[in-house]
């Protein structure tokens, strides 16, 4: 048998779709593992809401130092404020990344930071209101090195 173009391209969109089934379903699922986490480490419900803003790269050349900026619309009153903001990376060894409490009255519920990632995952922000609800926003991030060594 002689390698022709075709023969080669043939088994190069095949080991293409191949590499897609494995990565694709394992985005897909994440959400529904994302949230059984959650509900395993605090013991309630997390929705997503657009007052909650996760702000990360898609692809970021290392894992040791992956850009994070996380927002809250909130006005931080006595009545309606922002206790706190935990950020969780499940493929990491540590799954809590961060967490960052906050006072009403005395601070903006905003976040400028760097984590380490262990590879590609779905990075998770939960922000815990006074009234008690779970806001959450996701992130999928794709990094080339393990920051996690």
């Amino acid at each position: 048998m002689s390698l022709t173009r075709r023969r080669l391209s043939m088994t190069v969109i095949g080991i293409a779709a191949w590499a897609l089934t494995l990565v694709w379903p394992r985005r897909a699922r994440a959400g529904d593992e994302v949230l059984d986490l959650i509900e395993r480490m605090t013991g309630r419900t997390a929705t997503e809401s657009n007052r909650l803003r996760l702000l990360m790269p898609t692809e970021f050349s290392t894992g040791y130092t992956v850009p994070m900026d996380i927002q809250v619309d909130s006005p931080m009153t006595e009545t309606d404020h922002v206790k706190s903001i935990r950020v969780l990376a499940p493929e990491n060894p540590f799954i809590e990344v961060a967490q960052f409490h906050f006072s009403p009255q005395r601070s903006l519920a905003r976040i400028s930071t760097r984590i380490r990632l262990a590879g590609p995952q779905q990075v998770v922000a939960l922000a815990e209101m006074s009234d008690g609800r779970l806001l959450m926003a996701k992130s999928w991030v794709s990094v080339a090195t393990n920051g996690c060594r």
